[in-house]
């Protein structure tokens, strides 16, 4: 095969949806052979009783062996503030490496100071196998990945364009519900503009596949969208809609929202690629929940 050949290959993506955290997770095959990569990976966790399992995730390693895969990347496309990530279940059963954009250093920092994780905490990303720049290239067999900095919701979001196809995390949503909030500690309305419009360049052919659908006015829910579709059609970012106009109904509709439910367990557990907290001496496992900070 040649270079020309693995930059026109079409990935084989197939979705998993998480209803209770409308989170979409997927695995990405190489057509030419059996390598695969999975993106946004979702733990399930029931609050209220503080207890994790494994239904989502036993659904994607029972995918994977079924169709006989071998996984090389469990990608994350940021520090999701919504859902615990399941990339070290899933890397026990089925290998790969797992990685998120370089930026995860600001994260950690931000919310390493919010939840006093102290100085055992290690604040340079060192949990992931590798750190993503803007740029930057791998492969998922015959693949070519390429990695966009694309931040805004936060200050470590990724765009992974994989041939056709393209995994916005939450860069972009579905035309009809726009874009992703960017009032969280290091996010910003505008930067995230730039970030959307920079997803937009790309062919207008380009599948982009979301990490998430609240499926406004009770339409289906939809997992993949194009770029020609969003500049026609994106409320907040379609063709024609300036940084200015963004920046001012972005920062309106911020002010209007909740914080999502899970954020607390969520940024505690991902911004250490996923892992527990260590248990305590009585041997159970603890989240903190910080008072008036966020």
């Amino acid at each position: 095969m040649t270079a020309a050949d693995a930059n026109t290959l079409k990935p084989v993506v197939t979705h998993f949806f998480d209803e209770p955290t409308n989170t979409f997770s997927y695995v990405v095959e190489d057509p030419s052979s059996s390598a695969c990569a999975i993106v946004d990976s979702v733990l399930d966790f029931d609050y209220a009783a503080g207890r994790i399992g494994y239904a989502g995730a036993d659904r994607i390693i029972a995918f994977v062996r079924e169709r006989g895969l071998t996984v090389e990347w469990i990608v994350e496309t940021h520090v999701h503030a919504d859902h615990l990530s399941a990339a070290p279940y899933l890397q026990a059963a089925l290998g790969g490496r797992t990685g998120i954009g370089e930026h995860i250093d600001v994260v950690q920092e931000t919310f390493g100071k919010i939840f006093n994780e102290g100085t055992e905490f290690q604040r340079d990303g060192s949990q992931f196998d590798r750190l993503f720049k803007d740029g930057d290239r791998y492969r998922i067999g015959a693949l070519e990945a390429e990695v966009l900095h694309t931040p805004g919701h936060t200050p470590a979001c990724t765009t992974h364009v994989i041939g056709d196809a393209a995994f916005v995390g939450d860069t972009i949503f579905m035309p009809d519900a726009g874009s992703a909030r960017a009032d969280f500690p290091g996010g910003d309305a505008a930067t995230l503009y730039r970030s959307i419009r920079r997803v937009l360049s790309l062919p207008g052919e380009t599948r982009l596949f979301m990490c998430h659908d609240y499926a406004p006015g009770g339409r289906e829910l939809k997992h993949l969208s194009t770029v020609a579709e969003q500049r026609a059609e994106n409320i907040h970012a379609r063709d024609g809609i300036d940084e200015e106009t963004f920046t001012r109904l972005r920062e309106e509709r911020d002010r209007s929202l909740a914080m999502p439910r899970l954020i607390i367990p969520s940024l505690q557990v991902n911004m250490k690629a996923g892992e527990l907290p260590n248990e305590d001496d009585n041997g159970t496992r603890y989240l903190r929940v910080p008072l008036n900070t966020l």
